[in-house]
């Protein structure tokens, strides 16, 4: 099981002792918001261009925007591990997908909690990871929308050959991380549990335990 630190729910007044608080996390979880495709807006490339002059943790940028690719152009020079795609805001999808792969980035594509798992039939091959919301997404701190499970189990049957990332993302914490690994789920993006833990390094260690 992988870890990464969602951002968004970091301290941005003082980004630097945040991130460094969760120190040892596997990836940093950059959730981009537009304020079309989510009611919500976050950060531009400018706020994480200096970061790996302090941590070597990669990125993991999750588009949540109506035009995908514009984006994509704006952080690509981050060079992330991994650049994910709404299946609902993408218009030519497979276009797209190679698009990110074509510059040395792994593709990844997401979906809201109601989408349903066919919208990955023809493209789950070329993919490097799938993400899974478990919030509708927009904003941090929210809670947990149990059909989930079923959903990361349903997914596993469905594509029983993936081999790539299947991420989860939305009220993640110590006390469903082991059900969720128990249906499948490889990646878990944590945020408010996190950030606001009161030891942060503690509450990691949980969610490496669990």
């Amino acid at each position: 099981m992988q870890i990464a630190a969602s951002l968004l729910s970091a301290d941005f007044v003082n980004l630097k002792a945040s991130l460094e608080n969760v120190a040892g996390v596997d990836f940093f979880h950059v959730d981009v918001m537009d304020g079309h495709f989510v009611p919500n807006l976050t950060f531009g490339p400018c706020v994480l261009k200096n970061l790996n002059a302090h941590f070597d943790t990669p990125l993991d940028v999750h588009l949540m925007v109506e035009d995908p690719l514009f984006f994509v152009d704006l952080y690509k020079d981050l060079q992330p591990a991994f650049i994910t795609l709404h299946v609902e805001s993408t218009s030519h999808l497979h276009r797209s997908v190679h698009y990110i792969k074509s510059l040395g980035i792994k593709a990844g594509v997401s979906l809201n909690p109601a989408t349903p798992l066919c919208g990955l039939d023809y493209i789950i091959q070329d993919l490097d990871l799938v993400l899974l919301m478990s919030v509708n997404p927009g904003f941090g701190g929210q809670s947990f929308i149990p059909f989930t499970f079923e959903k990361i189990r349903a997914f596993r049957k469905r594509f029983p050959h993936f081999q790539g990332a299947l991420e989860v993302d939305g009220g993640v914490n110590a006390h469903n991380a082991p059900l969720l690994r128990a249906c499948g789920a490889n990646l878990l993006v944590v945020g408010h549990y996190l950030f606001t833990h009161a030891n942060p390094a503690q509450a990691l260690q949980a969610l490496r335990a669990s």
